[in-house]
């Protein structure tokens, strides 16, 4: 028979927790905002006992923190992905465009968290994820700049940003648009605003 402190009498913790816990605090944090969701409520929409959570996460702010690492870690992962294959500037430049357009179409919910939350982290956390969006803006400039040889350096930048935003205001706009024609709109959007003509994507 097991005893107390065998492998068999300990509570299994269900692998999709974890996961399960993270989609709900997004879900409520986009629709409601962080700080009025509670525990228990991040708990109920994911379908855990509030007290559950505790096992995975210490407080509140530590899920916070755990989303929009995964924002970032999702944005500058993909980054690094698409400049570390072989291809020319416009290309890793497209490439870098639409990846963007996917983490704000798919993840819709964790980016806008992202914004609206950022400056309650603590922080240490909030200059850490601040400096990993500026490395991501810094590898943008770079791709574009010899693309963009009339743009001065600061112009390069304001470019950038405007690309950014451009993809980024799906975020607090619902469009209702379908799902690849949002896409295609953003894409176009962000590439106007760097002034480079998109690679064709049945290329990449």
């Amino acid at each position: 028979m097991p005893t107390a402190t065998s492998p068999a009498s300990r509570p299994r913790r269900d692998p999709e927790r974890r996961e399960r816990i993270l989609v709900a605090a997004a879900e409520l944090a986009a629709r409601r905002g962080f700080h009025t969701v509670g525990m228990a409520d991040i708990g109920a929409e994911a379908g855990i006992v509030g007290s559950g959570i505790y096992r995975h996460f210490d407080s509140k702010d530590a899920i916070l923190v755990a989303l929009l690492d995964r924002g970032m870690e999702r944005i500058s992962g993909g980054a690094a992905a698409i400049l570390g294959t072989p291809g020319t500037d416009r290309e890793h430049l497209s490439a870098l465009v639409r990846d963007h357009v996917a983490i704000a179409v798919e993840h819709r919910s964790i980016l806008a968290v992202y914004h609206r939350e950022i400056h309650n982290l603590p922080a240490e956390d909030r200059r850490r994820l601040r400096r990993a969006q500026r490395h991501y803006v810094e590898d943008l400039v770079h791709v574009l700049g010899p693309l963009r040889r009339d743009l001065a350096d600061g112009e390069l930048r304001l470019a950038v940003h405007a690309a950014v935003g451009a993809i980024q205001s799906t975020l607090f706009f619902r469009s209702g648009l379908p799902d690849g024609r949002l896409r295609d709109l953003l894409d176009g959007m962000a590439h106007a605003c760097l002034g480079v003509e998109p690679v064709p994507a049945s290329t990449q």
